[in-house]
């Protein structure tokens, strides 16, 4: 049972209803985390802002989904793992890439964020090493770090919150 609950539209203040609605439109329903966000405006704000200019980094959407995933699984948050799932089917990773991203095993991408996430960012030299090994340069280094950084919010978030699930199930 969720211990934060979920703002309807009807009950949205004046300044989140029509974030809601731009979330709602844009995703094709209203994901309960934005509805938790809502409680508090200024970081329901942030975080669309948020979103929105780390959409314009040079990464993919397969590479985002498999920094989301590896971070969630890293965090536990079963909701972000369940959205994310769906979000990278959508993307075009397959059953088994989406596993492979939850442990840090599809790409370099995942693994990095698997890395900064376990470590809370402290990374070794080698860490360092291996992620501009395999193509990632400092640009992007910084971007998967912004990324795992967003998605920390809404893991912490979510797994405060209880928040319900409304995304379909996925595997353990």
């Amino acid at each position: 049972m969720t211990r934060i609950t979920s703002v309807s539209l009807e009950h949205a203040t004046d300044a989140t209803r029509p974030l809601l609605e731009g979330v709602q439109k844009k995703i094709g329903f209203l994901p309960n985390v934005f509805r938790v966000l809502a409680h508090a405006p200024a970081v329901l704000a942030s975080y669309l802002q948020n979103s929105a200019a780390l959409g314009k980094t040079s990464l993919s959407a397969t590479e985002k989904e498999a920094i989301f995933l590896a971070t969630s699984q890293v965090n536990g948050c079963d909701y972000c793992l369940a959205a994310h799932t769906l979000f990278a089917g959508k993307a075009g990773l397959t059953r088994q890439e989406i596993l492979s991203a939850r442990e840090g095993r599809l790409d370099a991408y995942a693994l990095l964020a698997r890395q900064i996430t376990e470590s809370r960012g402290h990374l070794d030299s080698e860490q360092i090493a291996a992620a501009r090994a395999a193509g990632i340069n400092d640009a992007k280094i910084i971007e998967v770090i912004a990324h795992v950084a967003s998605q920390t919010l809404t893991n912490y978030l979510n797994n405060a919150a209880l928040t319900d699930i409304d995304f379909p199930a996925i595997d353990a």
